[in-house]
């Protein structure tokens, strides 16, 4: 039995959860969010417990991951719509930086160009200075998958540790050569 799948969800203040057949909808107060659940798995909200239930039929392989793929993601559902999820990435090198205009994001990042990425309608970006990127939402999934996207257009080489990084990451800086007689 799955150790996570067995465990209830908590419905915390603020956020509404309603069942339509396969179709899981989450309202809170910073946003919506729908997740459409396999039929190896069984959704059912309990309102006086506040909680929410994830069952399965059988123990079939299948079955038993998606019971605590199901979970997880109905957790991380309401914990984004009540609270929010955040990266933060920071630009390391002399010359790079960030700007915003409009719903796009500007990188200019060593390249004789410089980089455009369009920012998702569901996330809110910001550039508290030129050099840290803040990206927002209620969407684990598209946050992080935003940030990866800004972090691959120049990850830190292992030399001076040049690049786009999240706040916090430690890049490893290799010795360059050393001259021998």
């Amino acid at each position: 039995m799955s150790r996570i799948g067995k465990k209830p969800v908590e419905i915390v203040n603020g956020a509404k959860v309603a069942v339509n057949g396969n179709v899981i909808e989450v309202e809170g107060p910073k946003g919506k969010l729908t997740f459409e659940h396999r039929d190896e798995v069984t959704v059912t909200v309990n309102e006086d417990a506040k909680e929410v239930v994830v069952t399965r039929d059988n123990d079939e392989r299948t079955s038993r991951e998606l019971h605590g793929l199901t979970r997880a993601i109905i957790r991380n559902m309401i914990e984004g719509v009540t609270q929010g999820y955040e990266k933060k990435l920071e630009i390391v090198g002399v010359g790079y930086l960030a700007a915003i205009k409009g719903d796009v994001l500007q990188l200019r990042v060593g390249y004789a160009n410089e980089l455009h990425r369009k920012i998702p309608s569901d996330l809110q970006v910001t550039c508290p200075d030129q050099t840290h990127i803040v990206i927002q939402g209620c969407d684990k999934q598209s946050v992080g998958q935003f940030a990866a996207e800004v972090r691959a257009c120049r990850t830190p080489e292992p030399y001076k540790g040049k690049g786009v990084r999240y706040q916090g990451e430690y890049v490893k800086i290799k010795p360059g050569k050393s001259a021998t007689k």
